[in-house]
């Protein structure tokens, strides 16, 4: 072995275990390795390191979820272009690995996957290693961490890297004992155990859905508590009762939970008779079902809309398209409802909204919005802020809301394009005939599908947004896709508020709710609209086929 590495070696070990000022090449200096978001130290940068830098590799883990494999595709995806051979043993203990995420490394033509039997071997497995070798080297991370997406992230975990030469004693004894469980009859080949595996995953995932319906005390409901932005705004708003003021603005980015908000505020705040404003029929069900949950039984609630009329509630939930026609608005008195809450209220300078407005007299206006500023703000009637005389309950924005951790947690993949037009081009007004063909080529449709199937989604099936640089290109792009089988469609400024709410409700349904007239949607193509935000909170997936400086 080169004198230089083991010099290198005894440096790093020497800095480790004996003398911390001794200087040392990191690469060969033994570390611990832990979770610390604050001080950019997370596990699954020292395994993602570790990857790219070596030769072959071995992972020995009790649990894989797709939240551990997801962030670790990019790099996956590069060892299996360069041929880098790793194998990968997990095991049935609690049946808690996801038979996704099983499936996901499967399909690596570089890894080989096997799965210990605990049940079989009468013995429980619970080990966490990741064995890294590059030439003669051994870099081996081993402690508390599975491949979940917590543990490689954010959970309070303990690992020591391990730096070693292929003949350091400990080095062999954790190799050697990997290969012991590899080469184990308990160990069982993927096409061995997978089908059976992800049998008694799902049952008792049904079994734990059932369990969850029946009539017994919700731990869910118990822990439902507001968030420390839900709890600012609370208290903000009961300043704004409290000086004689009638209406309020909550600007909130999308995700950071406003209808809880508002359901929290209601209840704490103690309004009896509330109308409950929404857009899609869709977001009306879901936000009475939050209701629900702060309330359980202690109010009635109703829907207005899509064939729903339940007037008399307490708490009403309705759709503006319906509540907005004389029949249905004249059910009430103007001062029917104790606060009327207007979600997404960047709408409610729209005539379909002021009508609604300006006939009932509540105590409250309640306004709830992620994006407040827009284009026609300057026009008399249309600034949202004046709307509600400037009373601002609280407000938190994108940024501040990822650093309180409120937003779902999310994969970002930059992904290489097949197409050579720069970003100039792209947004430039007119394109030529070749250049088009270039974003609708035959190509750029299976890179498209090739990437958005290998970085997948969250759930049973896809719902996602595709973002393109022109309509023609979304209408086109969507016609290809339907013909190798996805059920997609063009949306843009030219399509009519009921067609877009209608391809929204298709995006969100479940698959068990498919008629004749309706069925799903896989991809809604997009563009000119959704560039200010939309509540689809069934979305898992986003593409964006265009460039864009927009944080929304």
């Amino acid at each position: 072995m080169d004198v230089n590495v083991i010099n290198e070696l005894q440096n790093g070990l020497s800095a480790a275990y004996i003398n911390g000022s001794v200087a040392a090449n990191l690469a060969y200096k033994p570390a611990f390795v832990s979770n610390n978001p604050e001080e950019g130290k997370k596990v699954i940068s020292s395994v993602e390191d570790e990857l790219l830098r070596c030769d072959e590799f071995q992972i020995s883990v009790a649990f894989i979820t797709m939240g551990g494999v997801t962030p670790l595709l990019q790099t996956l995806k590069e060892l299996e272009e360069k041929g880098i051979k790793g194998q990968i043993l997990t095991t049935n203990y609690l049946n808690f690995s996801e038979p996704r995420a099983l499936e996901k490394l499967n399909s690596l033509k570089n890894v080989t996957l096997k799965m210990y039997d605990v049940e079989a071997a009468g013995n429980g497995f619970h080990t966490k290693g990741y064995i890294f070798k590059k030439e003669e080297i051994y870099r081996i991370i081993i402690g508390s961490s599975n491949m979940t997406s917590a543990a490689l992230t954010v959970n309070k975990e303990w690992n020591t890297k391990l730096i070693s030469t292929e003949n350091g004693e400990v080095a062999e004894e954790i190799v050697e004992e990997f290969q012991r469980l590899w080469n184990s009859e308990y160990a069982l080949p993927y096409d061995d155990f997978y089908e059976v595996y992800k049998e008694r995953y799902n049952i008792i995932k049904h079994q734990r859905e059932i369990a969850k319906s029946e009539e017994i005390p919700s731990l869910e409901k118990y822990r439902l508590k507001p968030n420390s932005m839900q709890e600012r705004f609370i208290a903000n708003l009961r300043k704004i009762l409290e000086q004689g003021e009638e209406r309020a603005l909550l600007i909130s980015a999308t995700g950071t939970g406003k209808t809880y908000a508002s359901a929290f505020a209601m209840r704490e705040l103690g309004f009896k008779r509330v109308l409950f404003l929404v857009h899609r029929v869709t977001l009306a069900k879901q936000a009475k079902k939050s209701f629900e949950k702060v309330f359980d039984k202690k109010v009635t609630m109703g829907l207005v809309g899509a064939g729903f009329y339940e007037y008399e509630k307490d708490y009403v939930f309705a759709t503006v398209e319906t509540l907005n026609r004389d029949t249905h608005l004249f059910q009430y008195q103007p001062d029917a409802f104790d606060c009327i809450i207007l979600d997404e209220a960047h709408h409610s300078s729209n005539n379909i909204y002021t009508k609604i407005i300006n006939y009932f007299n509540p105590k409250l206006f309640l306004g709830m919005t992620a994006t407040p500023d827009k284009r026609d703000d300057n026009q008399e009637g249309k600034n949202i802020y004046e709307i509600f005389h400037y009373q601002i309950a609280h407000e938190i924005r994108l940024q501040q809301a990822m650093e309180d951790n409120l937003l779902c947690p999310f994969h970002y993949f930059g992904i290489s394009e097949v197409v050579s037009l720069d970003d100039k081009t792209l947004q430039a007004a007119k394109l030529t005939d070749e250049e088009f063909n270039q974003l609708t080529s035959d190509e750029r449709v299976r890179h498209v599908i090739e990437q958005s199937e290998y970085y997948g989604y969250s759930g049973d099936r896809v719902r996602g947004l595709i973002f393109c640089s022109r309509v023609k290109e979304c209408e086109e792009l969507s016609r290809k896709f339907n013909a190798l089988g996805y059920r997609t469609i063009a949306l843009s400024g030219a399509d009519n508020e009921e067609k877009r709410q209608e391809a929204f409700e298709r995006l969100a349904m479940d698959e068990a709710d498919a008629t004749e007239e309706m069925q799903p949607l896989d991809y809604i193509f997009s563009r000119d609209i959704l560039n200010e935000g939309v509540d689809i909170v069934e979305v898992n997936q986003v593409i964006m086929l265009r460039p864009t400086q927009s944080p929304i």
